[in-house]
């Protein structure tokens, strides 16, 4: 069974968050994941002005998804980071490219989850999350969220990322804040979850 992680990371916050993902979907046996970036829109002109390069060369080696990869997998976490509470620009076109599998319904009854990042505490976590469950609804796929089992969610210990709608994270004003050990626990638990979830369809 295969969970595809496709997501989009500027300075490596989705990475990481990522790499939670699919480290929780392994846990479960049986599970494969596959991790994919989506194209990059951006010139390499604006990457370097925005400083995003040398931080980019540590998943640089993470293959750009293609659109028939989404129909080969049977479940699909997206991750995007908010752009003003809604999904970035990248993930938002290439998900604009998936006409031709709704059209044959090739998404339908997979496990569809999402997780995202903001500059701030109250920056669209989870309107952004809930911009990309439009799309992925859709496409008939069966959403998948973090539920409060994760108990991290609900900690009041430390400003953190987590809501019944999926994993997040919280980098800063200036993206210096990498993702908490909590934030990670809760993309582990959600990969975990979304696993299982698609291995009950999947049967």
């Amino acid at each position: 069974m295969k969970v595809l992680v496709v997501y989009y990371s500027l300075y490596g916050h989705m990475h990481h968050m990522a790499e939670a993902i699919a480290a929780g979907v392994r846990e479960v046996e049986g599970a494969e994941a596959v991790l994919r970036r989506v194209p990059e829109t951006l010139t390499v002109d604006i990457l370097e002005k925005m400083g995003a390069i040398e931080a980019q060369k540590a998943f640089s080696h993470i293959p750009v998804c293609t659109v028939d990869e989404l129909a080969d997998a049977d479940a699909i976490i997206f991750g995007t980071p908010t752009r003003f509470g809604n999904m970035c620009g990248q993930m938002r076109q290439f998900l604009d490219a998936t006409g031709q599998l709704w059209q044959q319904g090739k998404l339908v009854g997979k496990a569809g989850s999402v997780f995202t990042s903001t500059a701030t505490q109250h920056g669209g976590q989870e309107s952004t999350i809930l911009s990309v469950h439009t799309t992925l609804l859709h496409h008939g796929m069966v959403i998948v969220g973090l539920p409060y089992t994760f108990s991290g969610q609900m900690s009041i210990d430390e400003m953190t990322g987590g809501s019944p709608y999926g994993a997040s994270t919280i980098t800063g004003g200036r993206g210096e804040r990498m993702p908490s050990a909590n934030e990670l626990a809760g993309a582990t638990f959600q990969g975990k979850h979304v696993a299982t979830i698609a291995q009950k369809l999947y049967r």
